[in-house]
């Protein structure tokens, strides 16, 4: 479907007023700006993901409820962004994306460094985060910004200046290194590009121009990172070493079968051999125990949760406000599909977590601001008369 169709999509079908001239009473989830059946939805997955993170990290309850006190706040955070209107995201944009780029720097300069790569800013005393993760959100929203105030679709001018505005902190990001956010961060981006109403001309362009870059990108990729994508192609050439993740967890997926082995009953994940079990590969340890038929209602769950965000995103009428809706719940689309395609061995290993279900804070708390955001100009769209 050309993005120029799915953008008219996200428009078509507007939110009109009841008919009756009577004024009715808000309902307490539209006096909160909430959207209570994507609330819900939100709350199951958590729930699930913090039962099968129980299992994953071998029974470690701190685990778990230092990972259900940062989803407490993750949701504090997003009902608090749901109460302010798209304007004022509109004029925060310049703002979170400056600090977002000068925070970067900071990681570059002064970042802590841990499993080989600096990422971190850490406040003694106070928490430790990752910057990256907070430009997953600042990049569109600023992308988002910029392209609604310079008319649609976007010429060539306003696409180079996009295109500047996305490529500063995808560069600073990738020399940390952390090639799975840059990814992310790109696609986050480019989706409010493509909603814009890029035409097909302009999308074959660029994809030709993608495809000739890429051996300049292959050739300043790290050494791991280019050993990521050979064991991707050939995981067994290295079955000890790069392949063993992969083998590990396409292993325990399969061993799983239809019902799965059980609760607490994965060999793989249990006895330790399938790395990084309760962050990365974590549905590798859904699927050996609770097989094919929990993998399937996971990714329904995941089904249902984006197309109740594309209907909320259609009843916004603003640019702003659409484009900024579509990239948050498609974002959050590309996170589930490249996180189970690493796992189960149809994209390479870029370490990408699974929404809302990995352990980890800040991508918790970043993926939930979102759906503040998306929630917030739901709740604030404009009507139209009939």
């Amino acid at each position: 479907m050309p993005w120029t169709t799915l953008s008219r999509l996200l428009n078509r079908y507007p939110v009109r007023p009841p008919d009756s001239g009577m004024s009715r009473r808000k309902s307490l989830w539209q006096s909160l700006h909430l959207d209570p059946w994507l609330l819900a939805l939100l709350l199951a997955l958590v729930g699930a993901g913090l039962l099968v993170l129980y299992s994953a990290s071998g029974k470690h309850t701190d685990m778990v409820v230092g990972q259900a006190l940062r989803f407490v706040v993750a949701f504090g955070i997003m009902a608090a962004l749901a109460q302010f209107p798209p304007a004022t995201f509109y004029r925060w944009a310049p703002l979170a994306y400056g600090l977002g780029v000068v925070m970067l720097i900071a990681v570059e300069l002064v970042g802590d460094i841990g499993m080989g790569a600096q990422r971190w800013l850490e406040i003694p005393g106070v928490v430790r985060f990752q910057p990256s993760e907070m430009m997953k959100l600042a990049t569109p929203l600023m992308v988002s910004a910029y392209l609604s105030r310079t008319g649609l679709p976007p010429r060539l001018p306003h696409l180079f200046v996009a295109a500047v505005l996305i490529g500063l902190p995808v560069v600073l990001i990738a020399m940390q290194p952390d090639l799975g956010t840059s990814l992310l961060v790109t696609s986050s981006a480019l989706i409010v590009v493509l909603l814009a109403g890029l035409s097909w001309r302009l999308i074959g362009f660029f994809l030709l121009l993608a495809g000739a870059a890429l051996p300049l990108l292959w050739i300043n990729l790290q050494n791991y990172q280019r050993q990521r994508v050979l064991t991707f192609l050939n995981p067994e050439s290295d079955p000890l070493g790069s392949g063993w993740n992969i083998i590990q967890s396409t292993t325990a997926i399969g061993s799983g079968g239809l019902q799965g082995k059980g609760w607490f009953e994965g060999t793989q994940s249990q006895l330790e051999f399938l790395p990084e079990r309760h962050t990365d590969f974590i549905v590798a340890v859904l699927g050996e125990e609770f097989g094919l038929i929990g993998m399937i209602a996971l990714l329904a769950l995941y089904f249902v949760i984006v197309c109740r965000g594309l209907w909320l995103a259609a009843g916004v009428q603003d640019t702003f406000g659409r484009l900024m809706a579509g990239s948050v719940i498609l974002t959050f689309f590309i996170y589930v599909f490249v996180n189970v395609g690493m796992v189960s061995g149809i994209l390479p290993v870029v370490g990408v977590p699974l929404p809302l279900i990995s352990y980890g804070g800040t991508s918790s708390v970043t993926l939930l601001a979102g759906f503040g955001i998306l929630m917030s100009v739901h709740a604030h769209r404009r009507l139209l008369p009939r």
